[in-house]
């Protein structure tokens, strides 16, 4: 555990370090989101902030190539196959972040990107699902490695539009996916815990830990698509490698049967950007629009529409990730009935904190306290004048 807690430190360093080299590098190259029309923020803010994610990532997957304890995960081709698809997708953001690229173009390097880590050997052979049951033929594999990471890709853009949104959800999902896995990396290897899967969650965890503090509202800089898509990609390889950590005996038998419904954690965590994806898709399409045309009725535009202010419509998003990712992730060590009334006591919570009267209260969560335009208590002598 101490190797993997280092490496998430090491990731989150770098990226909090060179934040600012990319911010500077996004004003260089005029990588600026202006404001549009169906945008949240109101002044032009960079969005290359993906690259010094890319760089924690990249870092600390060299730092453990080069440990004892994680050196056996590097005689396989597959720790270089998602590090290399990372920085494809990662260049491929840095041009549509500088020069705007069309759908169609991006979602051909995504495609590339994820055939390239397949060929890596970071392959889907199985199905999360009690008995194993083995993908038939090469060709379906392939094909269906190639969906999980574009979806989980574009999951994650589409998800990317309040500061710190992004990166803070993948966050508290991917730490509780990083619980599970090491819990199963333990039954399934005890005289080992060295796993691909943790290597890649431990950089993903330090490498959003490390961005946030530059990408929360009021945010110095954007992730952009570089960003968005090194963060999907990266969780889909940890998917991916973490089927291969999976044995008949966890997924079978009445006992096990809970066991592999965290296996879909994964899924679970990127579930309210895809669900967000699927309405938008249905809703433009519903309109004749192309799927991919922009809109202001995204998830996070809705809680901005119920009157949230943008930091506390993040952190009711983040309430909701962790609701749904550590609910999966109880089912491994509690009954499912015991899940089941803790998953109904804090989702009774999370929803009381999103639609009752907390929408309006707590002046500390408020944007314009958060960007110093108005001060959160009056000075002592105006309130001393009104009393009197």
């Amino acid at each position: 555990m101490r190797v993997y807690v280092l490496l998430a430190l090491i990731a989150a360093a770098v990226t909090y370090l060179t934040t600012p080299l990319a911010r500077w590098m996004a004003r260089k190259t005029r990588a600026v989101s202006a404001v549009r029309a169906r945008d949240v923020h109101t002044t032009p803010t960079p969005r290359l902030g993906g690259l010094a994610i890319l760089a924690g990532i990249t870092i600390a997957i060299l730092v453990a190539s080069n440990t004892q304890f994680l050196g056996g995960i590097f005689s396989g081709p597959q720790p270089w196959g998602v590090l290399g698809a990372a920085i494809l997708v990662g260049a491929l953001g840095w041009a549509d972040d500088v020069w705007d690229l069309d759908w169609m173009t991006k979602l051909a390097g995504q495609i590339l990107a994820a055939v390239f880590m397949a060929m890596m050997q970071v392959q889907l052979t199985t199905w999360p699902i009690p008995g194993m049951l083995t993908i038939p033929g090469s060709n379906l594999s392939l094909a269906t490695t190639v969906i999980i990471v574009v979806a989980t890709m574009n999951a994650v853009n589409f998800v990317d539009g309040l500061d710190g949104l992004a990166a803070g959800m993948i966050a508290i999902g991917s730490i509780a996916f990083f619980l599970y896995t090491y819990d199963v990396t333990q039954q399934t290897s005890p005289a080992d815990f060295s796993s691909l899967a943790l290597l890649l969650l431990a950089a993903l965890i330090g490498a959003c830990i490390g961005f946030l503090p530059h990408n929360f509202f009021p945010s110095h800089i954007f992730m952009g698509d570089s960003g968005s898509m090194v963060l999907g990609l990266v969780l889909a390889g940890a998917t991916i490698s973490m089927t291969g950590h999976v044995t008949p005996a966890i997924t079978s038998g009445a006992q096990g049967a809970p066991a592999f419904v965290p296996l879909l954690l994964p899924i679970v965590i990127v579930l309210l950007p895809l669900l967000d994806m699927a309405m938008a898709v249905v809703r433009r399409l519903s309109k004749g629009q192309s799927p991919f045309q922009p809109d202001r009725n995204h998830l996070h535009h809705r809680m901005l529409a119920l009157g949230h202010s943008h930091r506390r419509a993040v952190l009711i998003l983040y309430v909701w990730t962790a609701v749904i990712a550590f609910t999966g992730v109880s089912l491994a060590w509690w009954p499912w009935p015991s899940v089941l009334v803790a998953l109904l006591t804090v989702g009774l919570l999370a929803a009381i904190f999103t639609l009752g009267p907390l929408r309006t209260k707590g002046r500390i969560l408020d944007d314009d306290v958060a960007t110093g335009q108005i001060p959160v208590v009056k000075p002592r002598e105006e309130r001393f004048w009104r009393a009197t």
